[in-house]
């Protein structure tokens, strides 16, 4: 994918971002979604595909057999071992969404953005701001954590 992208004038940034996008895509898709086709729980598909739109944007799509919920995005506690992944493509993409047209087959598509005039520009400006747009839930006050007490009985 990576050098078939690149050939054809992506930049590395972005490409970065595709392939982080897919990742969390595929994982979405193997935790949640059922295979596509009549195929028997755990020996099914899913399909995963790229390209780059007439608008030079680059498009990258995952389709599994559905799950039990529509994909959202999470709003995970601060300990959740889960949850971030539509958050982290939401941070990185200009757009994303789902598509199920087809019976039996849920499409989730992301749109990252291929500035045509500087795209190493406008990927560095969203990974600088990449921390502030996916973030944790606000913590105001933990009760029941005396850290203090802890750190005492160490010394």
């Amino acid at each position: 994918m990576r050098t078939q992208l690149r050939d054809g004038g992506v930049a590395d940034t972005v490409i970065d971002d595709a392939v982080l996008i897919l990742s969390e895509l595929l994982s979405n898709a193997c935790k949640h979604g059922r295979p596509l086709g009549d195929v028997p729980a755990g020996d099914g598909d899913v399909r995963a595909a790229w390209r780059v739109d007439p608008c030079g944007r680059l498009v990258v799509e995952v389709t599994d057999g559905g799950g039990p919920t529509r994909p959202a995005p999470a709003t995970p506690s601060v300990t959740a071992h889960g949850g971030r992944g539509l958050n982290i493509i939401t941070a990185l993409a200009d757009d994303w969404g789902v598509r199920d047209e087809v019976p039996g087959e849920v499409t989730v598509w992301v749109v990252v953005h291929q500035d045509v005039y500087d795209p190493d520009a406008r990927a560095a400006h969203r990974r600088e701001d990449f921390a502030a747009r996916v973030t944790a839930p606000p913590v105001t006050r933990i009760t029941g954590l005396d850290f203090a007490d802890v750190f005492d009985d160490l010394g």
